[in-house]
């Protein structure tokens, strides 16, 4: 770029998992696109900046496929064959299998690879240029365009400002958009460990009242290791010190959590803490602007669909554009945007709610709760359709679905 700046079609501020995949699917589409971000290459790509994992589920797959990433992925993902959920460790379950000959429920992939493989492909599409080291001096969305100059003095001219910068959102915060927040008194502990036994594709959550235990399916190490990602929620006050503890102590505590179940365990990573928090835009959009992923909304990981939710925002956010541009729009063009919000705003209040209220449920104290608890949990188990339908949910494949998110380019 000139000291005098260029013009692209998109502008979009986050180089993170959101950022870049929604610079590639617009790309993909054949629109100039420039992602800027204050991080240096090396750090963001640092698999020890993010030790989490996610369950990218089969929906959000099918994009990855649809832009031509699905491959790269695949030697490092692990399939999830199957979900089992318990209320701590007593009797009664509820499992979801799909059929042999249906695709899996989703796909483990490390966050670190995943970012990796996205950058790569960025670096690699002639559509799209990255700014990184590139700090935001002021944005001025006007009448026509918006134009964004950084503190080196570059300045970038688009229709349209895509804001994926995170649950801390300076775009969201300069719109005056009004967001719900609040934090859960929970801290989670991620690290991955080995096991005994083979998990046979199965991710497992246990429910306690301090908080959700989750096992979640890793491909073996090259050595033959079984491996599975830990995700434990704990009381926030209680994470540091868990998180500090030595190994053989956390590993204690790992085998009286599972049940043993999965046979010995044993730590292989650091254990990092994240607090954990809520909160929810009340617009997705403003004048010549979109929020996707965190900027706009963050929920509780009880249900692993914090990523699959922004991933659903790029889906629908890139067809809203592509459609719009087709019939002569201009791409900030606020029906384009109009479309993009009510699409996006009532499926994130509703799963954001639906965590919400699993987030309390599952954390009530007592012996009736949990009977309470069980008791559903196996009423789900005995109703086929409903059992259908939750397993639909988890996929990704409920609601007004994007092409994207069915495989196909918009």
């Amino acid at each position: 770029m000139n000291a005098k700046g260029q013009n692209s079609d998109i502008v979009i501020l986050g180089a993170g998992l959101i950022g870049l995949t929604q610079a590639l699917t617009l790309a993909a589409h054949g629109l100039h696109i420039t992602v800027i971000d204050r991080a240096r290459a090396s750090d963001l790509l640092d698999p020890r900046k993010d030790a989490r994992v996610s369950a990218i589920n089969s929906s959000s797959w099918k994009m990855f496929d649809a832009i031509g990433l699905a491959d790269k992925l695949e030697p490092s993902g692990c399939p999830i064959r199957q979900i089992v959920i318990n209320d701590g460790l007593k009797p009664g379950k509820l499992d979801f299998r799909p059929d042999e000959d249906d695709d899996p429920l989703g796909v483990m992939v490390e966050n670190g690879l995943l970012r990796q493989i996205l950058f790569a492909a960025a670096e690699a599409s002639d559509q799209v240029e990255l700014l990184m080291e590139a700090a935001v001096r002021t944005v001025d969305r006007a009448e026509h365009h918006v134009s964004v100059t950084l503190d080196d003095g570059r300045k970038v001219t688009a229709p349209l400002l895509i804001a994926a910068d995170g649950r801390g959102s300076a775009m969201r915060e300069e719109a005056g958009i009004v967001m719900a927040k609040w934090q859960y008194d929970h801290s989670a502990i991620i690290c991955t460990a080995a096991h005994e036994h083979p998990h046979g594709n199965t991710a497992y959550e246990i429910f306690y009242p301090g908080g959700p235990f989750a096992i979640l399916p890793m491909r073996d190490s090259d050595t033959g290791q079984h491996r599975s990602a830990i995700v434990w929620t704990v009381a926030r006050q209680d994470g540091p010190a868990l998180a500090g503890i030595n190994a053989r102590a956390f590993q204690a505590e790992l085998m009286k959590k599972s049940g043993g179940f999965l046979g010995e365990m044993t730590l292989l990573s650091e254990r990092a803490t994240y607090p954990l928090g809520f909160h929810h835009s009340a617009e997705l959009t403003a004048h010549r602007m979109a929020l996707v992923g965190d900027a706009g909304h963050g929920i509780h990981p009880i249900a692993g669909q914090g990523l699959n939710l922004g991933l659903r925002d790029v889906a629908a956010l890139t067809e809203s554009i592509v459609d719009g541009a087709r019939t002569g729009l201009d791409l900030g063009d606020a029906q384009i945007l109009a479309r993009y919000d009510r699409w996006r705003g009532l499926d994130n209040m509703m799963v954001s709610a639906a965590t919400d209220i699993l987030t309390r449920l599952f954390g009530l104290p007592g012996d009736t709760s949990s009977a309470i608890r069980r008791f559903g949990i196996g009423m789900i188990q005995r109703i086929p359709p409903l059992k259908s339908q939750l397993m639909a949910e988890a996929r990704g494949e409920s609601g007004d679905l994007p092409k994207l998110l069915m495989g196909d380019l918009v």
